[in-house]
């Protein structure tokens, strides 16, 4: 009788810290959004090789000083970049709003609730200040200096962001950062870091996140 009774007393405890945890976290948030936009981030590098006509690794010069000689189609670099970018940001937002909202109605919870809203603020503080900070890189000429500045602004958006959702985004975030910290180092291959952290290693936590939490 008293084994029953503990063990009835550990289900509630349970169900009132899952219960706590939905009203504090956003869990909703579905791994194959990270897939998705890891495709999606994968195409925009690739779009850009093939803009500047080089391959990964090719030990050419640096692609952003390959840039400055391009115009292919009467379209400058920036303008390009830009689109590209633009693109993919929002690819990657629309698939991250249709596999989380598909996750929330299957698990019978809201979508935009104040764990969400927590959960946007907290990402975009970061976000906002490293799209201000690398329009300054790019005022002053820096253009070596953005993609490991994106790298690690999002790494940091992640870390901020990992106390209103699952913990896992946590360990994304710090190898954003250790990423991007590395990169700056070696500019000349700022795009093949910039694909490797937004493209194989948003596909690579995707899959995990999906076998563990939604399999």
């Amino acid at each position: 009788m008293v084994m029953d009774q503990q063990k009835h007393h550990l289900e509630t405890l349970t169900e009132i810290r899952a219960l706590m945890e939905q009203s504090s976290r956003f869990i909703s948030l579905s791994g194959l959004s990270g897939v998705a936009a890891g495709i999606f981030a994968l195409l925009g590098a690739a779009a850009v090789y093939w803009y500047l006509g080089i391959t990964p690794f090719s030990g050419q010069k640096a692609y952003y000083v390959t840039a400055e000689t391009m115009n292919r189609g009467g379209m400058h670099y920036l303008t390009f970049f830009m689109i590209d970018a633009a693109i993919v940001l929002i690819l990657a937002i629309s698939g991250g709003i249709f596999f989380t909202t598909r996750k929330a109605r299957k698990k019978g919870l809201k979508m935009w609730d104040a764990s969400s809203r927590r959960l946007l603020l907290n990402m975009a503080i970061p976000l906002v200040a490293g799209g201000i900070f690398c329009l300054g890189l790019l005022y002053h000429d820096l253009f070596g200096m953005v993609a490991p500045a994106t790298l690690v602004f999002y790494g940091l958006a992640c870390l901020n962001a990992s106390k209103y959702t699952l913990n896992d985004i946590r360990y994304l975030g710090i190898l954003e950062i250790i990423l991007g910290l590395i990169a700056m180092f070696f500019l000349g291959y700022g795009l093949e870091f910039w694909a490797f952290g937004f493209g194989v290693l948003h596909i690579v936590y995707g899959l995990i996140m999906y076998y563990k939490y939604e399999q």
